[in-house]
């Protein structure tokens, strides 16, 4: 019989795209704190000594960006140049202008009642997916991936092994049976930035003992588990001075691994009016809480937007012939019962108060370390009211 592999990565916080994606919503964060209304639009660069912030920016606000790039950089860890980069010696760079007001046209309108009204920010498609793979209705080798970054990124911050750096990254293979059903983990890969005077077989059995065996369920890894820790022997050049950083370009990292589909747009930097971002945390509140009422045991959900328009232009559901009911009636179900407007949508997961900057960092989806409202189960019932 063939084996069914799948493989996700993940990435730590140090690593330079998810370093431009951290910094893209702490400034994000700064603006909405003091203007719930900003606009804002930030993409972020880096690469050996610089930091360029560019983007599009309307707000009331005061914002010190620079300050907010420091002290994020801080706290991801590079604060010196044995590592690479320094988060008090680096130069930020910005270029911000204010948004377009052909897409504020759009964006922000009110009724002759004063009613604000909140068209999409940008066309765009998005998707949302849940199995039955884990308990947080996520498949399971991203889950894994994520949680041994998370792992990698606590034993360097604690001390436990004191000679990484904050670059790394992570890779877990997993095999399924005919039926789909997870049966091992395959791989392990793990590459962390270290020391240079660290010897490889230290490096190894740290990342074994301290990272690896903890973060993984022993029931899954087996005498055939193939574990590489930074395969090529080395990784003491890393972070924004081996590799330009870029924000967006861990879109896979932040969603689900490579499991059904991705429309393409990132979520980082970018404001609750961008249905990018916050159709796509419609998308996967819906497929879970489909999946969680035992509709199906597979659901993905598309949106579709037009600039200016508050109602998708499309709807769809695709629960791979795992459905206990038809595709068509819970894509019907879903345009008559809930309103999935931009302006539905922050309302109904009150974006305007999220702490962005939790989310870039070890997915925007499946987490239990913090309290997303896009991923509470409290429409069970009322899918359940389907089929019972």
């Amino acid at each position: 019989m063939r084996k069914l592999l799948f493989t996700s990565e993940s990435v730590t916080k140090g690593h330079p795209d998810k370093m431009c994606d951290i910094i893209s919503d702490a400034i994000l964060d700064s603006y909405l704190r003091q203007d719930p209304d900003s606009r804002v639009a930030c993409e972020v660069a880096v690469t050996t000594g610089i930091v360029m912030v560019m983007g599009e920016i309307t707000s009331t606000a005061t914002v010190d960006i620079a300050e907010d790039v420091r002290n994020t950089i801080r706290e991801i860890g590079y604060v010196s140049k044995e590592c690479g980069f320094d988060a008090d010696t680096c130069a930020v760079i910005q270029a911000i202008d204010k948004q377009s007001a052909d897409i504020s046209l759009g964006v922000n309108r009110k009724e002759q009642s004063g009613e604000e009204r909140i068209g999409a920010g940008d066309q765009g498609l998005v998707f949302g997916y849940a199995n039955n793979q884990t308990k947080e209705y996520m498949p399971l080798p991203i889950m894994l991936a994520n949680r041994l970054v998370r792992k990698l990124d606590e034993v360097r911050k604690q001390g436990v092994i004191d000679y990484l750096y904050p670059d790394g990254k992570s890779q877990v293979t997993v095999e399924y049976d005919e039926n789909g059903k997870a049966k091992r983990i395959d791989t392990v890969v793990i590459s962390a930035q270290h020391r240079a005077e660290v010897e490889q077989e230290q490096i190894y059995e740290d990342i074994r003992n301290y990272v690896i065996t903890p973060a993984l369920p022993a029931d899954f890894v087996d005498e055939n588990t193939k574990i590489l820790v930074n395969p090529t022997g080395r990784f003491v050049i890393g972070g924004p001075h081996g590799d330009t950083g870029l924000t967006g370009r861990k879109i896979i990292v932040d969603t689900y691994g490579g499991y059904g589909h991705h429309g393409g747009g990132a979520f980082s930097g970018k404001d609750y009016t961008k249905v990018d971002r916050s159709a796509s945390y419609a998308a996967r509140y819906l497929a879970k809480n489909i999946v969680a009422a035992e509709l199906a045991t597979e659901c993905e959900i598309q949106l579709a937007y037009a600039i200016g328009v508050e109602k998708p232009v499309s709807i769809y559901v695709n629960t791979y012939g795992t459905g206990i009911i038809s595709d068509r009636e819970i894509e019907q179900f879903i345009d008559n019962t809930f309103d999935f407007s931009p302006n539905g949508i922050i309302k109904k997961f009150n974006l305007k108060n999220v702490c962005y900057k939790e989310t870039a960092a070890y997915g925007h989806f499946g987490r239990s370390d913090v309290d997303f409202a896009w991923e509470r189960l409290d429409e069970v019932e009322c899918f359940r009211s389907l089929w019972k």
